[in-house]
């Protein structure tokens, strides 16, 4: 069993009156990690370190700041099969999914090393005889990363990353599930000499994460916000936020749509469809929830997704190597199968899958779902994906955009001219064609629309984020004034 403390000002410790709390391990349900529980006090002593430390982090060279980030990468992947191992007893993840998570992780953190020369401003002209006026941008401040449990170090090390590359000190707030996981992030930040208060980690209780929240959100240092999660929690935050003025990024849920249409290649789409539907059970913002089927091809695309998803791997993913291992807890379980039920009720026929063991599930399809059903709409976040036949291109963009979310899409088709004019018809922020519609690249611009969310995480776009732009002015010559 792990045991974790807080990271505050380059150094461990324990929560005010030494409160902790225990994570379970979703499959054998034993004590998996006992964690400090933050209380308000602690939540402001970490913000107060990262201010502290804000002054001596923002006015080193980028190249200083590179090399930290590159070193921090390093031992990231050093620490592999020790992430791994934790994300596994902390969430029920595989040994894969754990390593995915340090590889892509450590590719953030070598792209956020490539930003720091990147942060860049302009000269705007101006109408000012002899004034040279630029923008220019300069770090925030404190940066508050709240990062959750599905992807752990991605998302964890994404919450902090570019903001650290732009100047800022963060403070991540962990996930009440993975506490371990998200503590190891700062473990290696802080080896890699991110140095005193540069980086803060707070664990807490569940029942104290709105109050812990809300004290880092509200301490004045604060002065950006970024948190992956749901989108009730995001909407919660967001109000939060509104009150204190400060601009918070959200990337929040999604209800991905793939579209397969009538020349689309079968088995690319299906290929696809079961990287996107069951990387990591589904748990990922992204995955492919809904495949939206051109008629004249859905019976031979059912039939091979179906046969597919038959054979996929799944059991204890401590005792080998599994594609479906277990999902995060009963819940998720019991939400699956209330939606399918619900939509088997209504007239749609589950084609494979449904078998569950504790929390370790196999995968689902079920197919001729139509809108009226709620598990058309409503976010499933586990291992099961939905077939909706439609007649036409038309339709299937229509039922694509037919959704409160709006993060990620797919559309499959051999016509890329088509595809590219119905891409730019989808309520997306991400749209990929004849790809998956889990794709997640550093240098990317990150994020959603719609109840998915807004603001970007990725490359130049997350500078803009997490930068202010200011404008600045020199005058180079003696100045006509009105009076």
């Amino acid at each position: 069993m792990e045991t974790v403390q807080l990271l505050i000002g380059n150094a461990d410790r324990a929560a005010t009156g030494s409160a902790t709390f225990v994570r379970l391990n979703p499959i054998s349900g034993a004590p998996a990690t006992t964690a400090a529980a933050a209380t308000v006090a602690d939540a402001k002593a970490a913000a107060d370190a990262a201010a502290a430390a804000f002054p001596k982090w923002s006015a080193i060279g980028p190249g200083e700041r590179r090399a930290k980030l590159m070193k921090a990468a390093e031992l990231l992947e050093a620490h592999a099969v020790q992430f791994a191992t934790i994300m596994m007893a902390e969430t029920g993840s595989t040994m894969g999914w754990g390593h995915f998570n340090v590889h892509l992780a450590a590719g953030m953190l070598r792209e956020a090393a490539a930003l720091t020369t990147q942060i860049s401003g302009e000269v705007v002209p101006s109408d000012v005889p002899g004034n040279l006026a630029m923008a220019i941008r300069q770090p925030a401040g404190v940066v508050l990363g709240i990062a959750p449990w599905n992807a752990p170090v991605i998302l964890g090390v994404r919450s902090v990353a570019v903001p650290l590359a732009c100047g800022n000190t963060v403070v991540l707030k962990a996930s009440e599930v993975c506490p371990a996981t998200h503590r190891l992030i700062g473990k290696v930040l802080q080896e890699a000499g991110m140095g005193d208060g540069v980086v803060n980690v707070i664990t807490h209780d569940a029942k104290d994460a709105g109050a812990v929240a809300e004290a880092l959100i509200s301490h004045p240092a604060v002065r950006r916000i970024n948190f992956t999660g749901s989108t009730r929690v995001g909407k919660l935050l967001a109000a939060t936020a509104a009150k204190y003025l400060k601009p918070i990024l959200l990337e929040l849920g999604g209800k991905a749509p793939l579209i397969v249409l009538d020349d689309a290649d079968i088995d690319a789409a299906v290929n696809a469809t079961i990287f996107g539907a069951f990387a990591n059970s589904g748990q990922v913002c992204m995955s492919t929830e809904r495949v939206i089927c051109d008629a004249k091809v859905a019976d031979q695309f059912a039939a091979k997704l179906a046969a597919r998803v038959a054979a996929l791997p799944s059991g204890d993913p401590r005792e080998g190597d599994v594609v479906l291992g277990s999902v995060v807890g009963l819940p998720t379980v019991e939400r699956v199968q209330h939606l399918v039920k619900d939509a088997v009720a209504a007239g749609a026929k589950v084609l494979v899958g449904g078998e569950v063991k504790g929390t370790v599930m196999k995968g689902i399809v079920v197919d001729h779902v139509t809108p009226a059903m709620r598990l058309f709409r409503e976010e499933s976040f586990g291992p099961q994906v939905s077939i909706t036949r439609v007649k036409d291109a038309e339709e299937a963009v229509k039922l694509a955009n037919d959704t409160e979310y709006g993060l990620s899409a797919a559309i499959f088709s051999r016509d890329i001219a088509r595809a590219i004019e119905l891409a730019k018809r989808i309520e997306t922020g991400i749209c990929h064609i004849n790809g998956p519609t889990v794709h997640d690249e550093a240098q990317m611009p990150f994020g959603g629309t719609k109840g998915s969310g807004y603001g970007r995480f990725g490359g130049k776009a997350g500078i803009a984020e997490f930068t202010e732009l200011r404008w600045i002015t020199i005058q180079t010559t003696p100045r006509h004034y009105p009076f």
